[in-house]
C-alpha cells in the first residue's frame, strides 16, 4: 500500500510540474534559422574503433610526449593509453562519489607540461558530513601513474544532475571550469555561488587579477549545465555548449551553443533564447528540440559537437563577422538519422588529436544508452581534406 501511495503522489507531482506556466522565464526565438542537415553516412570520413571496453568515458587528453593519452571514466578511474594500448592498471583513482550524472569528469594538463608535471581533473565527492560537492584537483605525473594530489578549487555545488564538469586551459594559460546549476536554477544568477558558471583560475588555483569580477573566479554566469569548452583557432574566442531545460516551467529542448564574453550574463534561469534586452547575452545556436550537446572541438575553423540524446556528431560551419559575432552557415548531423537514433549511440566528447584526426567517445553505458559490442569506445575519425 505504501508503494502504491508513493507512486500515486509521484504521478501527481509529474503531472502538476508539466502544467506549470512558462511566465517566469522570458522565452526568445531561435537565434539562427539554419536547417540541420542529416547525414547518416559521411563518405569523406573513415571511422575506426580505437579503444574498447571503457566505463562511461568522459574526457580524453593527449599528452605532449605523443605516446600517452589519458581518459577519465565517470566511475572513478583515470585510464592510461600508451602507444595506442589501454593499460590494465589505472593511472589514478581519485576519491570519487559516483551518483547520477556525477563522478569523475573533466581532465587537462598544465600548459607548461612536463616542466610543470601536473594533471588536472574535476570530480564529485562526498564531504565528511555527507554533502555532495565538486572539486578540481591536480596530480603530479609520474609516467605510468599519478603521484600526490593537490586541491585547486573546492566545494563547487554538486548533485545527481547538472554538474557541468568540463575543464580546459585556454590560450591565455588560465584554467576554465564549467559548473552546473545542480537542479537549483536560482544559483546560476548568484554571484555568491559557483554553480551555473564558467570559472577562470590560475594554474595554482588562485584568482587571476584580470578576471571580469574582482576577487571572483566567475568568468560568466547564467548557465544551466555547460559541458563543452573550445577556443576558436583564429579569434581565440571561447565557445561552450549548454543543456536546455528538461521540464523547468514546462519547457524542454532549447539546447545551446554560446560564444562567451568575459563577464557576460547568459540569462538562465530568467531568460532563454534570443532576446535583445541589453542585459543578457544571446546564444549563437539554440535547437528547439532536445539535442543535449556535450564536448566540442575545432578542426579547420569548423566546430564539431558531440551530442548525447540525439546521438550525432554535429558539424557547424561558421563565419566570423567581427567582435564576438558569428554567422552560422551550415549545420550537419553526422551518423544520425531523422529519428535521432545514431550509428554509435550517445557521444560524450569529440577532441582533435595531435595527428589532426578527431577522437570521439561514446557514453552508452551511462544508464541512458543502449550498449553495443565493445562499448564504451573511442572512435578515430579521419576526415578527407
Amino acid at each position: 500500500m505504501k508503494k502504491i501511495t508513493i507512486l500515486f503522489l509521484s504521478l501527481i507531482l509529474v503531472f502538476s510540474f508539466s502544467l506549470v506556466s512558462t511566465a517566469d522565464i522570458d522565452v526568445g526565438n531561435v537565434p539562427q534559422d539554419v536547417e540541420d542537415v542529416f547525414r547518416p553516412q559521411v563518405e569523406e570520413v573513415s571511422v575506426t574503433s580505437w579503444i574498447t571496453n571503457l566505463e562511461i568515458p568522459w574526457e580524453i587528453v593527449f599528452l605532449p610526449d605523443s605516446k600517452r593519452v589519458l581518459v577519465t571514466e565517470r566511475t572513478g578511474q583515470i585510464r592510461l593509453i600508451e602507444n595506442g594500448k589501454l593499460q590494465s592498471e589505472p593511472y589514478a583513482v581519485p576519491p570519487v562519489a559516483v551518483i547520477g550524472e556525477g563522478g569523475l569528469m573533466g581532465l587537462a594538463y598544465h600548459p607548461d607540461f612536463p616542466t610543470e608535471p601536473y594533471i588536472y581533473t574535476m570530480y564529485t565527492y562526498r564531504s565528511e558530513n555527507g554533502t555532495l560537492y565538486n572539486r578540481v584537483t591536480r596530480f603530479t605525473d609520474q609516467g605510468n601513474k599519478a603521484g600526490s594530489e593537490e586541491i585547486i578549487i573546492d566545494e563547487i555545488p554538486a548533485s545527481r544532475v547538472h554538474n557541468g564538469g568540463r575543464i580546459a586551459f585556454g590560450p591565455d594559460e588560465k584554467l576554465y571550469v564549467t559548473t552546473g546549476d545542480t537542479w537549483n536554477r536560482t544559483i546560476a544568477q548568484s554571484m555568491d555561488n559557483l554553480g551555473g558558471k564558467i570559472l577562470r583560475l590560475n594554474p595554482d588555483g588562485s584568482i587571476p587579477s584580470d578576471n571580469p569580477y574582482q576577487d571572483s573566479y566567475i568568468y560568466s554566469l547564467g548557465h544551466r549545465n555547460p559541458q563543452g569548452l573550445a577556443w576558436h583557432p583564429e579569434t581565440g574566442h571561447l565557445f561552450i555548449t549548454d543543456h536546455g531545460p528538461s521540464g523547468e516551467e514546462g519547457l524542454r529542448g532549447r539546447d545551446r551553443v554560446k560564444v562567451i564574453k568575459p563577464g557576460g550574463n547568459y540569462g538562465w534561469p530568467d531568460k532563454i533564447g534570443y532576446i535583445e534586452d541589453g542585459e543578457h547575452e544571446n546564444p549563437l545556436i539554440m535547437w528547439p528540440q532536445a539535442t543535449p550537446p556535450a564536448g566540442l572541438t575545432f578542426l579547420n575553423n569548423d566546430l564539431y559537437i558531440a551530442t548525447l540524446g540525439s546521438s550525432a556528431l554535429i558539424k557547424v560551419e561558421l563565419t566570423h563577422q567581427g567582435d564576438y559575432k558569428y554567422q552560422v552557415d551550415r549545420i550537419e548531423r553526422w551518423f544520425a538519422e531523422g529519428n535521432y537514433s545514431g550509428i554509435y549511440g550517445r557521444l560524450r566528447v569529440v577532441k582533435k588529436g595531435p595527428d589532426a584526426d578527431l577522437y570521439m567517445l561514446t557514453s552508452n553505458r551511462d544508464g541512458r544508452g543502449n550498449p553495443r559490442d565493445g562499448d564504451d569506445q573511442i572512435f578515430k575519425l579521419k576526415i578527407e581534406q
